[in-house]
């Protein structure tokens, strides 16, 4: 079976990531969508609102599971017996992370490789960070996220940027 893990911080989900997981999942047997810790971030959505954020946007997919970890990577695929890790690819400046993480894991990793979908034309602008400031400002964020979870993080969104305005 060819296991492939499309890791992330998902801090929400958006369009573009629901995008390059179900891409992964044409290419792949079984897609983990592994939500992972960075010490390095602040994150708005706790881990388990992250995952049910993703559940929920992704709806019914065979072959597609949601996971958490706070570890390396590296680990968790060796792990589960995961033979790639799937990133998206945005802009030539993602490259140049990407490809260093890349070759970290492969070094970690040996067995691991890592396969880069670039972004659809409509997603190449996207981010988490960039939904997080819309909606900040009290901007729509309907085109950014899944229509399935808008509501969700919409609430959570204003709930955080309500308790910061006081």
């Amino acid at each position: 079976m060819n296991l492939a893990i499309c890791p992330g911080s998902f801090d929400p989900i958006t369009r573009g990531h629901v995008d390059i997981i179900r891409r992964a999942s044409k290419i792949f047997d079984k897609v983990i969508v592994l939500v992972l810790t960075n010490p390095n971030k602040k994150h708005t959505f706790p881990i388990s609102e992250r995952r049910r954020l993703i559940e929920s946007a992704l709806g019914e997919c065979e072959n597609i599971v949601v996971d958490s970890y706070s570890g390396l990577l590296a680990d968790y695929a060796k792990n589960v017996g995961a033979t790639a890790i799937v990133k998206g690819l945005r802009a030539m400046s993602d490259f140049e992370y990407e490809f260093q993480m890349a070759l970290t894991n492969k070094k970690l990793n040996p067995a691991l490789e890592t396969v880069f979908l670039t972004s659809s034309a409509e997603n190449m602008y996207l981010s988490s960070s960039m939904v997080r400031q819309v909606a900040l400002f009290g901007g729509d964020i309907s085109p950014f996220v899944p229509p399935e979870i808008l509501d969700d993080v919409h609430n959570v969104l204003k709930i955080i940027n309500q308790g910061g305005n006081e």
